[in-house]
């Protein structure tokens, strides 16, 4: 019998300071009403300088342990773009910090389509049989990357994780993840980026007046990313819903990648979706990148949006380029 991956836990956590858009509009040249009217966003959270993505892990992995009434993991897998360190991955140390043992830990790098690409990944380790009980998270603290004089990134991007826990079951059951679709295409790299810490272009001084260098910052293009991010999404999520053999009339939630309401909407527009069946938690926490989609469906559940047997199609998009989309039918479940 085939073992499919099942929606056993669902944990998030934000830090607890808040900045607004009026908060921003004293620091740079930007409004309240510039950055609603592009983004849909009121507000953000950002981490306090003493805290990592591994702190937000910690806590949102340990919410979704409850939420799922186990203490017993077998793999960690954290998706992130701000790791604690370039080396070693933050995954380990977590599995550490919750007291999980020596179970197998490691990170994803897919930016903003990161949980998506985590959770296919952890599906795959329970059908091959590698794994019982997967701790997936998706982390970020995006505001140690962002430019403060570009308000182009740094009044979308915030900071915030989410995690979920799949265990083994039946792919009849409800919570089964029943398709995935990734995919990607690198000759769009630079379009989101953050050109030094790497490899290619190691992370420069800091300049003697204090001054951190350019590259070492956040970098997007607005423009073509809107317009990658809503035909990927769109193509991605048609193919998803092609393979599970649902209608976009029989979705009963869209849970999109939460960058910007107003793809969101064209998401939904070209699938045929009704814009008010898409679960939208952005305005009150920006772009949280890879902890987006965990966000959201924790909003959701607490808002009582959410009920058992509902359909629900998830879709990102991120750097890299990259994109996915999975599909799963709303289980009994407690969010933590």
């Amino acid at each position: 019998m085939s073992r499919a991956a099942v929606l056993a836990g669902l944990g998030t956590y934000v830090p607890r300071r808040v900045v607004t858009n009026e908060d921003l509009a004293r620091a740079m040249d930007t409004s309240d009403e510039w950055i609603r009217s592009r983004t849909g966003i009121a507000q953000r959270h950002w981490a306090q300088p003493d805290t990592a993505t591994g702190d937000l892990a910690v806590e949102a992995g340990g919410r979704a342990l409850k939420s799922a009434g186990t203490h017993d993991v077998d793999l960690v897998v954290v998706a992130t773009t701000t790791p604690d360190h370039p080396c070693p991955a933050t995954a380990p140390h977590v599995a550490h910090r919750l007291g999980l043992g020596p179970v197998a830990a490691y990170d994803i790098a897919a930016v903003c389509s990161g949980f998506v690409y985590a959770m296919a990944s952890a599906a795959g380790a329970i059908a091959a049989g590698i794994a019982d009980r997967v701790l997936v998270i998706g982390a970020e603290t995006y505001s140690r990357i962002l430019n403060p004089e570009d308000r182009a990134t740094s009044v979308i991007f915030a900071d915030g994780a989410g995690a979920v826990v799949l265990r083994a079951g039946e792919p009849s059951e409800p919570g089964a993840l029943l398709a995935h679709d990734l995919g990607s295409d690198g000759s769009l790299k630079d379009l989101i980026i953050v050109p030094a810490g790497g490899s290619r272009q190691p992370t420069g001084a800091v300049t003697a007046s204090g001054t951190r260098p350019a590259e070492t910052y956040f970098h997007m293009e607005g423009k073509p990313v809107f317009r990658h991010a809503v035909t990927r999404m769109a193509a991605s999520s048609q193919t998803l819903l092609d393979r599970v053999g649902w209608t976009p009339k029989s979705v009963d939630w869209f849970v999109g990648h939460q960058a910007n309401v107003r793809i969101l909407h064209a998401v939904a527009d070209q699938l045929g979706l009704a814009r008010d069946r898409t679960v939208v938690n952005l305005d009150r926490v920006g772009n949280t990148s890879a902890a987006s989609i965990p966000l959201a469906l924790g909003d959701a559940a607490s808002r009582g949006l959410l009920t058992p047997g509902d359909r629900i199609l998830m879709s990102a998009f991120g750097g890299g380029l990259t994109w996915g989309s999975t599909a799963l039918v709303w289980p009994e479940i407690v969010a933590g």
